[in-house]
């Protein structure tokens, strides 16, 4: 899909919420094909980032046990 994303499970520290963040935001950049979203669909947008990025914590949390840094 994208080869820039970087891993966000790294063995030394936990992803931080930005890192997570980051990571979602581009995701739905590349699916969407929209760098930034009209009016219109800003809220569709911002909302997919927000479920991607929780989904994403809840992943993480799961495979390592710990809770993301802030």
């Amino acid at each position: 899909m994208c080869r820039s994303i970087k891993p966000l499970r790294l063995p030394d520290r936990p992803a931080t919420e930005q890192e997570i963040h980051e990571a979602a935001l581009q995701f739905v950049r590349k699916v969407s094909g929209y760098r930034k979203p009209s009016r219109v669909n800003q809220e569709a947008f911002d909302a997919a980032v927000r479920d991607i990025s929780n989904s994403t914590q809840k992943l993480l949390n799961s495979l390592s046990g710990e809770k993301v840094s802030r």
